[in-house]
């Protein structure tokens, strides 16, 4: 008598393949989640932008979901990213974590007068955290106080800015750098007539 064949599922699936998958999905997790708070975005936020529900969001971010591949699609279109980029892990052998120049999930802000781009991981955010800082003349980064004890250590590279802390203020030049208090209201503004490059650093205490 012949035997009925049955339909492989998911357990089927050879070990190194399983283990894969679960790494894959554990990053895509993690992935999710820190794009979302360097974006400020809130899990409906992220609904509305990718029209993958909350729940959904919530379970992948949580690593407790597969989605499909057109869901992930949707949630890297939402970040403005390619599939690939949002799913690219570090080599397994490797333990150089690098963060490329058009990776669009660094660029915290970018318009006409100020680009500020994250140079550290996101799973430092509000540790220590490091920015390339450009402005055009007449721009400015104006920042409410962060958490008690946060300061900010700024180098300029080219151009003219003016570090300001509270009611303290310092010009800088190409090759100076400044550290201030950044638990009050603070800011940094090209005082020059041409474009400024500068390196942030922030330390929370």
């Amino acid at each position: 008598m012949k035997k009925k064949s049955r339909t492989p599922t998911a357990t089927d699936a050879p070990p190194h393949e399983a283990e894969a998958a679960e790494t894959i999905s554990g990053h895509l997790g993690r992935r999710v989640r820190q794009l979302r708070a360097a974006r400020g975005w809130s899990l409906d936020a992220l609904a509305g932008a990718s029209g993958v529900s909350r729940s959904m969001l919530s379970q992948i971010e949580r690593e407790r979901a597969n989605p499909t591949l057109a869901v992930t699609l949707r949630i890297a279109r939402a970040f403005g990213m390619s599939l690939g980029d949002l799913l690219e892990t570090p080599e397994a052998s490797s333990s150089v974590a690098v963060i490329r120049a058009n990776d669009r999930a660094y660029h915290y802000r970018s318009d006409k007068l100020c680009r500020l781009r994250t140079l550290s991981p996101l799973n430092l955010e509000k540790d220590v955290e490091f920015y390339e800082l450009v402005l055009q003349p007449g721009g400015a980064l104006r920042s409410a106080p962060h958490f008690e004890g946060t300061r900010e250590f700024l180098t300029v590279v080219r151009g003219e800015v003016r570090a300001e802390s509270a009611r303290d203020a310092e010009v800088l030049q190409p090759g100076d750098s400044a550290s201030y208090r950044a638990d009050v209201p603070h800011a940094i503004i090209n005082v020059g007539r041409t474009e400024a490059q500068m390196y942030l650093v922030v330390v929370y205490q």
